[in-house]
């Protein structure tokens, strides 16, 4: 369970890794961080990501991953933390599959 202050580091990385990609980014395809796992000592982070289109997904990580280095300089001159943590870059798996679910529910019934 998430207290109020990992809540809170937990949003900051996201929106500062989130405008340091769009940033840098080539427009190529949309990446999206779609959450993120911190670790309790707040050394590590893991930020889950989408990408539209899905088969630029590789290509995506290996972008956002050779820029983790100057990912880490600006989230830290971003987010106030004593000390900025270790990210790590995975597809969002979980988010593809709600995504595939609700494809297989169709249309949603409040638009009746």
């Amino acid at each position: 369970m998430f207290t109020h202050r990992k809540e809170s580091v937990v949003q900051a990385l996201i929106e500062a890794a989130s405008t340091y990609l769009a940033r840098i980014s080539n427009k190529q395809s949309l990446i999206t961080i779609t959450r993120a796992d911190v670790a309790d000592n707040y050394s590590e982070a893991t930020l889950f990501i989408s990408v539209l289109p899905e088969s630029d997904e590789d290509k995506a990580l290996a972008f956002a991953n050779r820029h983790l280095s100057e990912m880490h300089t600006y989230v830290s001159e971003h987010v106030r933390m004593k000390r900025t943590p270790i990210f790590t870059f995975v597809i969002d798996h979980g988010e593809k599959n709600r995504q595939a679910l609700e494809d297989l529910k169709g249309p949603s019934t409040l638009a009746k």
